[in-house]
C-alpha cells in the first residue's frame, strides 16, 4: 500500500456542469493552491463538482471513504437554490463526514438574518425586518426621514438583492441595485414595492432586513477573512458597488492577518466579537465553518473615540477568492480537525 491510499481524502465541492466534473483537474481550478497545499500536508484533496442533475453521483463520492467536504457553492447558482445541495450534505454530515460549511452554519451566519439577530452587540447598527409590501410602505418613509436605508433579500451573493434607497427632496425615491453594472433609478414608493415583491416570496425567504444607510463607505470596506475563530486574512475595497459617488466598483486588495490598520479589528473578533456572534446565534464555535468572512463597514463615531466598525454582512456559502494567507491555516485546521475525530494528539 503506497502513501497516497492511506492519506485521508478531502473533498473541494464547487459547482459546475457535467463537462466540468468530467474532466475536473485540480492544478487548472481556481483551487490549485489549496489542492497542492493538502497535498504537501499529505492529504488527498480531489475536487467534487456539484450540480443537480447528477446528485447521486455526487452523493456516492462524498460517502465514499471522504473524511471531510469543503464546500465552495453560493445561495443563488445560475438561478437554482442550493436546497437539494444542503439536503445532501446533512445526509453526509449524518454519516460521519465534517462539512464545512454545514448548512445549519450556513443558515445561522450566512445570511442577511445575522444583522437583526445581532444589532445591539457592539458592530450592530439600526436593523429592522420587514415582512411584506404593505409593511414596507408602512415603515419605510419614517426612517428615510432619518436618511437613506438598505434593504437586503435574506440570501444572496455579488450584491444580489440589495437596493439602497434614499428620499429625493423633490419627492420620489432614488434606489440603487448593488448588483454590479446597475444604474441608478427613480422611482414612487408603489413602484418600489412591486420592484421587491418577489423577495417576499417563501422561495426567497419571505422577507427583507432593512439596515442603515453607512455614511462613510466612501472610506472603503475591509472584510475579515477567519478560518474558525482566527483571522488569518484582510481584503480591502476602497469603491464597492454602492458608493456613492461612481457606480463602477473597484478590486478588493487582499493582505495577510498582520496589516497595520486593522489590528485592533482582529483584536475584538478573535477575543470577543467572534464567541458573542455565535452565542447569540445560538451556535457552538466547534461549529463555525473552516473559512468564512465578515464584511464591515466604518461607522459613525465621536471624535477622539476608537474606530467604530458595523457588520454589513457574512459570507459562508463560498468564500473566494481569499488571501494566500488564509491556505496554511486553513489546512492545519482540516489536520486538526481529523486528528481530534481519530483521537490522534496534535501541537
Amino acid at each position: 500500500m503506497n502513501r497516497s491510499d492511506c492519506a485521508p481524502r478531502i473533498a473541494l465541492l464547487y459547482p459546475g456542469d457535467r463537462a466540468a466534473r468530467d474532466r475536473a483537474d485540480p492544478a487548472a481550478s481556481r483551487f490549485a493552491a489549496l489542492f497542492d497545499a493538502f497535498a504537501a500536508a499529505g492529504m488527498a484533496a480531489e475536487p467534487a463538482v456539484w450540480n443537480e442533475d447528477f446528485a447521486d453521483e455526487v452523493r456516492q463520492q462524498l460517502l465514499g471513504g471522504v473524511q471531510a467536504v469543503l464546500v465552495w457553492c453560493n445561495p443563488i447558482e445560475q438561478g437554482r437554490r442550493r436546497d437539494r445541495l444542503d439536503g445532501l450534505l446533512q445526509q453526509v454530515a449524518q454519516s460521519g463526514v465534517w462539512v464545512s460549511a454545514h448548512p445549519q452554519a450556513v443558515q445561522r451566519l450566512g445570511t442577511k438574518d445575522v444583522l437583526l439577530a445581532t444589532r445591539d452587540l457592539p458592530f450592530g447598527s439600526d436593523v429592522h425586518r420587514v415582512d411584506s409590501p404593505a409593511q414596507l410602505a408602512q415603515e419605510l418613509p419614517s426612517r428615510l426621514a432619518a436618511g437613506p436605508r438598505v434593504l437586503k433579500q435574506q440570501r444572496g451573493h455579488s450584491g444580489i438583492g440589495v437596493w439602497r434607497v434614499e428620499a429625493l427632496a423633490e419627492g420620489g425615491l432614488r434606489v440603487q441595485h448593488a448588483q454590479r453594472g446597475s444604474a441608478p433609478q427613480t422611482m414612487s414608493l408603489p413602484e418600489l414595492q412591486t420592484l421587491l415583491a418577489p423577495y417576499f416570496s417563501a422561495e426567497a425567504g419571505g422577507h427583507l432586513i432593512d439596515q442603515a444607510w453607512q455614511p462613510r463607505l466612501r472610506e472603503g470596506m475591509v472584510r475579515a477573512y477567519l478560518v474558525q475563530d482566527r483571522v488569518a486574512g484582510f481584503g480591502h475595497q476602497a469603491i464597492n458597488a454602492l458608493h456613492p459617488d461612481t457606480a463602477e466598483p473597484g478590486a478588493r486588495i487582499y493582505h495577510g492577518p498582520d496589516l497595520a490598520g486593522f489590528q485592533d479589528l482582529r483584536r475584538q473578533l478573535e477575543t470577543d466579537w467572534v464567541p458573542r456572534l455565535c452565542r447569540q446565534v445560538g451556535l457552538a464555535q466547534e461549529h463555525l465553518p473552516l473559512l468564512w468572512d465578515c464584511d464591515f463597514l466604518l461607522g459613525e463615531r465621536e471624535v477622539g473615540a476608537d474606530e467604530r466598525y458595523v457588520l454589513c454582512e457574512i459570507n459562508v456559502s463560498s468564500v473566494s477568492p481569499f488571501p494566500p494567507s488564509c491556505i496554511d491555516a486553513l489546512v492545519a485546521a482540516v489536520q486538526r480537525r481529523l486528528a481530534a475525530a481519530a483521537g490522534v494528539a496534535t501541537d
